[in-house]
């Protein structure tokens, strides 16, 4: 057991110069502190602020590239590396990246976050003494909760997926705002960490938000549009069919009369996922 706790930032005296860099000192612990970790000139005696962290063989390390969140405080980290059945490594702003283990994370691998997805996260040992980058739990995040008093219905509101399950998903908003996101007004269950961007559909008593990642009814793509889009992507985003096309060819391609074709055409052109062209129909690239 060390008697300067892992995770943490500690002042400590340059005690002597390595051969690899410099031994710091705190009472009786000595610590290394390598070249690649040092950002200033030191010189024997300075006092620093710096990160302490082991190696692998649970060696005394430290960097004075201090991290955004220690034990006992919170903060983004995003995530840099994935390794499936041990977990995640996260960049917490120091030169070591940490472990959320695949205890911290969902049971399906489906819904892990991904490189470039941010985590809210602390500092933690397992029970080898390893650090470990833990996710806030809903509990723990309470207290990082604004209250939404200046949101109203139809609002967007962009932020980063805490909690993720089949009932639905919970999202730490960029104004600090919960926000909830039931499984009914999502077409897929986010990843945790995804950055999403969605609507508030109800501003809650208690400051909170039901939020919608579907869009409007009126913008949704209804199922003849969505055939018309499958085959376009088949295609390669062009196709020769177009409005002037005959009804026995829309027929016997997309199973559907060309009035439907002809109004399936138009909302997507409307929406301004297609464009008619020379003849052709071709997928708008967004």
């Amino acid at each position: 057991m060390h008697s300067i706790q892992i995770g943490t930032i500690q002042m400590m005296t340059v005690s002597q110069k390595a051969e690899t860099g410099y031994v710091l000192q705190k009472g009786e612990t000595e610590v290394v502190l390598v070249d690649q970790e040092v950002t200033e000139e030191l010189a024997i005696g300075d006092k620093i602020d710096v990160f302490v962290y082991p190696d692998k063989r649970g060696q005394l390390m430290a960097s004075m590239k201090l991290p955004q969140m220690v034990i006992g405080t919170y903060g983004w980290a995003s995530v840099v590396e994935v390794i499936p059945n041990l977990g995640v490594f996260v960049d917490i702003g120091s030169s070591k990246e940490i472990l959320v283990s695949v205890d911290d994370l969902p049971v399906i691998e489906a819904v892990w976050p991904t490189v470039g997805d941010k985590l809210y996260v602390t500092l933690g040992q397992d029970k080898k003494g390893r650090l470990l980058a833990i996710p806030a739990s809903e509990e723990e995040l309470r207290s990082e909760w604004e209250p939404a008093n200046d949101i109203e219905l139809n609002d967007r509101v962009n932020g980063h997926i805490y909690l993720t399950s089949k009932e639905g998903s919970a999202l730490l908003t960029e104004q600090g705002y919960r926000g909830f996101i039931h499984h009914t007004e999502r077409e897929r269950e986010p990843r945790l960490g995804e950055y999403v961007n969605g609507r508030v559909i109800e501003v809650k008593e208690d400051g909170t938000l039901n939020v919608s990642l579907l869009p409007f009814k009126h913008e949704r793509i209804d199922d003849d549009a969505e055939v018309i889009l499958t085959y376009l992507k088949q295609q390669d985003g062009v196709m020769s069919f177009n409005d002037k096309s005959s009804p026995e060819s829309i027929q016997e391609t997309f199973h559907m009369s060309k009035s439907a074709f002809k109004r399936a055409l138009g909302r997507l052109m409307k929406q301004r996922h297609i464009i008619q062209e020379d003849g052709y129909t071709k997928l708008v690239d967004k």
